[in-house]
């Protein structure tokens, strides 16, 4: 510990008593605060945690959760110095307990009173030790989190208690896949030190899945997924305090933007036999207690803090002056099994010495009780009866008369009951929508000053090379979260380059040092070291630099460089006309002159969705007025309709609703293939098959199998948006990442399901993510050849969040979208044939313009389009037949009308479409009359 001076304390506690911001430096001064000053930190920290309470109706209670440990498996692949839950094989009489096993301790815990039912385990001990694979093949689990997620499933429908998984290192895909089972799951970041995962003799060495920026991710994960979550640091294992000051920092980083920390603990090391750094000193209780403090004056009074009580010795009066507000679980039957020479204290010893400091003990649940109160979509609706039948509904906490018994676990009933406004999609084009933004618009998007927190300063006007910023209430531990995240993943999870964030320090190689590591999030630069997130361009040519990218493309289009491709992103005047002329050379050589549209319908099922997309203007809580669902029948009645207007296909999209089942997408798919046989199903984002697999618990290419043989012919390549973590972290709250992005879109083409590919630009993304983004598009396409066309969304800003929150841009300029859609064609060349765009978001001119710089098809006359127009797209929800022919006319090309697979529909279609113009009468605009 390094010396500081009393002035410095003083400073940085009259700071704390004033409630101002603290930095890094500061925190790492009151870290090391003793004596006196340690009686004034802790004041200053117990009136922080005072306020919190009050502010949630809790004044002078703090809470514990009655649970038992099931320790699942105590095999793992890390090994860390200090452990002695992690074992090998040998010294078990099982790799796994059975389900019997599990099931007996739950049920001997119900019948003590527990609630909570804390699953303990190693991380992916399959990949390890090749006892546990055999265990896991001989039981039918494809893996250690499908055992996981059957044995939460057994304990709450045979006992009723909740499950907490704590089974490590989580993937976005894993959290989906057990978020439905668990009310709240947790891993402790531990520290942020590299040191101590890099050097060889350190705490965590060898062990890849204590990686600090791996562990951040997990907890960003877990707040796109809107999953409670409790996590914390360990002190005393070798870190600096700078390290601990740091990681409290990364903390509340995650707990700002996402909201979805419930609970940080604060753990001292305790030093055990037969480990390795059984000889280092125990981390002092005054340094626990230094540490409580600092925590809660930098996390605030909105997040819970907890110290474990059986490590405390008998200085509860000392923790709780610290500022904790919780006990965290305590189990009358099970011992703590990571610290097993370590009893619980008993739970009326616990509740006098609470008793004695001036509080009232208090049980809660596994899910804390504002999440309880808050309901969705921080809880699956397959969980809330589970939930309410341990919940006082008015304060979240444990009733303490509650009966404990198994209830079914289930797909939630409703799911296609009509609802809502289901008139929206012709209403859009007249009443509009109600408000402007849904009601839950300050939260449901994470918190909007954190999100600012990541762009650079000035991000809505200029670029800048700066890393993060400052608010009034931040420190640098913003920055140094960044910097954690640039480190651990300088590429992309999609195998995109991306250059770390401006300023960042990148370790070498540090991204080969888990199989998990992507960026957590938190890097501000975007893909282009100096570019920042602000949708300005990386670098715009010189005039002479344009005029070289120019004749390279001519020569040469698929050779471009990303420098030379940036630089045509910035073409003006004649030289924007050269580039379009290549790109509509090239468009001639690839398909001839024909300009192709569809005649489909748009079927938007339902907008109710929680996932937070921050540029969709669309999605709805189930509460709101503009919130609508549609039933099978009508969803089926409207392709009937659609049919007997000449449609060929219907594209079928929609919010990820909580209550639809995981299978509702093959129902959908079913009930229009009954109805019109003939129809082809463009059906299901990528989103959309990731949320059906993870609530069925199906591989993805078991899954999409399943779709093709309910009767989806294609998939929509939506929800691509900018396939970049860095942009699409920003632009979203909770969609999927852009690695699984590319697993559905490639397993999709495995198994013979075609799809198109898009690209949604002009937010807060800049020019060379948009040449990055169709660069990758080009490499999946040579591997699969799965495209059938490419199309490009200029972001709509009008009613967008993103855009409300004066976060993005308002949208590309026009010469921004000539020169894209030329250079898609130029970079797809002898790729993808077809180029699309969107009238729904181009004006008439522009869709011009762009029809003679590489564009060859229009899409679909849609016949009801919600979505864009929700955003605030004026170029209404449909069009004929021959509004797209008077379009093109002008242009001298030839207009047909295609399949989806770009083929020439049947006879009978052709004539159909030719009576209807190609749009049903049920959405037609009334015209008034003369």
């Amino acid at each position: 510990m390094s010396l500081v001076s009393d002035s410095a304390l003083r400073r940085a506690l009259a700071r704390a008593r004033d409630g101002k911001a603290l930095d890094a430096t500061e925190v790492t001064v009151l870290l090391q605060a003793r004596g006196e000053h340690l009686d004034a930190l802790l004041e200053h920290a117990s009136r922080v945690r005072d306020a919190g309470l009050r502010a949630v109706g809790r004044e002078g209670i703090i809470t514990y959760s009655k649970k038992v440990f099931i320790p699942l498996t105590r095999l793992c692949r890390d090994r860390c110095g200090y452990c002695t839950f992690a074992t090998a094989p040998h010294k078990l009489p099982a790799p796994f307990l059975s389900p019997d096993e599990v099931l007996e301790i739950a049920r001997q815990g119900a019948a003590m009173g527990c609630k909570e039912a804390l699953f303990t385990l190693g991380d992916r001990p399959e990949d390890r030790w090749h006892q546990a694979r055999s265990w896991l093949d001989a039981h039918g689990y494809d893996d250690t989190l499908s055992y996981v997620r059957a044995m939460a499933i057994g304990v709450l429908e045979e006992t009723g208690l909740l499950p907490h998984l704590n089974p490590g290192v989580l993937t976005w895909r894993d959290l989906q896949r057990l978020k439905p089972v668990a009310p709240s799951m947790g891993m402790m970041l531990e520290t942020t030190s590299r040191r101590l995962f890099e050097e060889k003799g350190e705490a965590h060495y060898g062990s890849p899945d204590k990686d600090p920026a791996v562990r951040l991710r997990v907890l960003e994960d877990a707040g796109r997924t809107n999953v409670p979550f409790t996590t914390g640091i360990l002190i005393g294992i070798g870190e600096t305090i700078e390290d601990r000051a740091e990681s409290i920092f990364a903390i509340r980083r995650v707990a700002r933007e996402y909201g979805g920390i419930q609970e940080v603990i604060v753990q001292n090391f305790r030093a055990k036999p037969d480990t390795a750094m059984r000889g280092l000193p125990d981390a002092s209780l005054e340094e626990l207690a230094a540490t409580i403090a600092v925590a809660r004056l930098v996390l605030g009074p909105r997040v819970r803090i907890q110290a474990p009580p059986n490590l405390v010795d008998s200085e509860y009066a000392l923790m709780i002056r610290a500022g904790i507000d919780d006990w965290g679980g305590v189990s009358p039957l099970t011992p703590d099994h990571v610290n097993p020479e370590r009893p619980w204290p008993q739970i009326s010893l616990l509740e006098t010495r609470t008793a004695e400091s001036g509080f009232q003990l208090r049980e809660r649940l596994t899910i804390y009780p504002e999440y309880v109160v808050a309901g969705e979509p921080w809880l699956d609706p397959r969980l809330f009866a589970h939930v309410a039948a341990l919940a006082d509904p008015a304060t979240g906490l444990a009733r303490p008369d509650a009966e404990l018994r198994g209830l079914p676990w289930q797909e939630p009933d409703g799911g296609f009951a009509s609802s809502g406004r289901v008139d929206l999609h012709v209403e859009v084009d007249t009443a509009g929508r109600t408000h402007d933004r849904r009601d839950d618009f300050d939260h449901v998007y994470g918190d909007w000053t954190a999100l600012r927190d990541r762009l650079p300063s000035a991000a809505t006007s200029s670029s800048t090379t700066s890393s993060s910023t400052t608010s009034s209430s931040t420190a640098p531990s913003d920055g140094a979260g960044s910097d954690l995240a640039a480190r651990a993943a300088p590429s992309t999870a999609a195998g995109v380059p991306a250059a770390p964030a401006p300023g960042a320090r990148v370790a070498e190689g540090a991204d080969a040092a888990h199989p998990d590591a992507g960026p957590a999030g938190a890097v501000a630069g975007g893909a282009s070291g100096g570019a920042s997130l602000t949708g300005a361009p990386a670098g715009g040519g010189t005039p002479g630099e344009v005029r070289r990218a120019l004749r390279r493309a001519a020569a040469d289009p698929g050779g471009l460089s990303d420098a030379e491709a940036v630089a045509l992103l910035a073409a003006e005047g004649e030289a924007l006309d050269e580039l379009a002329a290549i790109a509509d050379d090239l468009r001639r050589q690839a398909v001839g002159d024909e300009v192709t549209y569809v005649v489909n319908r748009n079927i938007n099922f339902t907008n109710v969705c929680y996932t937070g997309c921050r540029f969709c203007a669309f999605a709805q809580r189930r509460t709101d007025a503009d919130a609508y669902t549609l039933s099978l029948d009508q969803v089926a009645d409207r392709a009937q309709e659609a049919w007997d207007a000449g449609a060929t296909e219907v594209c079928m999209q929609g919010g990820i609703h909580p209550d639809l089942p995981g299978t509702a997408y093959f129902d959908l798919a079913r009930a229009v293939k009954e109805r019109t046989p003939g129809m082809h199903v463009h059906a299901f984002s990528p989103m959309e098959v990731i949320n059906g697999a993870s609530r069925t618990d199906m591989s993805i290419q078991a899954w999409l199998e399943a779709a093709k043989e309910a009767g989806v012919d294609s998939l929509p390549g939506t929800a691509a948006e900018i396939l970049d973590d860095d942009v699409r972290w920003v632009l979203t709250k909770g969609k999927l990442p852009a690695k699984e992005w590319v697993e559905v879109i490639t397993t999709a083409h495995k198994v013979g399901i075609p799809t198109t590919s898009t690209m949604m630009y002009g937010h807060v993304d800049n020019h060379l993510h948009w040449v990055r983004h169709i660069k990758l598009i080009r490499s999946l396409q040579e591997r699969t050849g799965g495209f059938s066309e490419f199309v490009l969304l200029p972001f709509v800003h009008t009613s967008a969040p993103i855009y409300l929150a004066g976060i993005a841009r308002p949208g590309p300029t026009a010469a921004e979208n000539r020169a894209v859609h030329a250079l898609a064609r130029i970079l797809l060349h002898g790729s993808i044939k077809n180029i699309q765009c969107s009238w729904v978001k181009l004006r008439d001119d522009l869709c011009r313009q762009v029809l003679q710089g590489g564009v060859n098809d229009l899409g679909g006359t849609l016949m009801e389009e919600t979505i864009s127009r929700m955003a605030g797209s004026e170029n209404g929800s449909y069009k004929t037949i021959s509004e797209l022919r008077e379009m093109v006319e002008v242009t001298g090309r030839p207009v047909r009308q295609r399949t989806t697979e770009y083929g020439v529909p049947a006879d009978e279609r052709l004539a159909a479409s030719e009576a209807s113009d190609g749009v049903c009468k049920s959405v037609r605009r009334v015209l008034p009359m003369a």
